[in-house]
């Protein structure tokens, strides 16, 4: 029973961005597991799962980058979330958040790999995103700003 509901838990957090230890409870009833609170806190000790800085999803230890289809996903949750606004200059993005949200953001942006995005650089509450060229500058704004009105 144990091995089973630890081996659901890896299949949940490497299909989706699991956030916290309510929302795995309330996955692993979907699949017929009822579990305390106190069960899935050991169940994460004893798989070593960890954080990730970016969305605070549980993750296995020294994790790649999560599938696509969950990347994006992250990113439009970050970006309803966290985004302020974007500007483009040129082929540069300026991307507000909020104080201390700047990292999370960027983390994702990062993580979707996305085509019009070389690379992030984040300070406290502003990302300057770097983009292949003026036509995806404007693109990734459309994108982030279609993200952040869902």
């Amino acid at each position: 029973m144990k091995a089973r509901r630890q081996a659901i838990i890896l299949e949940l957090i490497d299909g989706e961005a699991v956030q916290s230890q309510e929302r795995l409870r309330r996955r692993l009833r979907q699949h017929g597991f009822e579990a305390t609170q106190a069960t899935i806190s050991r169940d994460i000790k004893e798989l070593g799962l960890v954080k990730r800085s970016g969305d605070g999803a549980y993750q296995r230890p020294g994790a790649e980058a999560p599938n696509p289809e969950t990347a994006l996903a992250t990113l439009e949750r970050a970006a309803s979330e966290f985004l302020r606004s974007a500007e483009r200059v040129q082929q540069l993005v300026v991307v507000r958040t909020g104080r201390g949200q700047a990292q999370a953001l960027a983390e994702a942006v990062d993580r979707a790999r996305l085509p019009e995005a070389v690379g992030t650089i984040a300070g406290d509450d502003t990302i300057l995103v770097i983009a292949r060229g003026a036509r995806g500058a404007a693109a990734l704004v459309k994108r982030l700003k279609e993200y952040s009105a869902e």
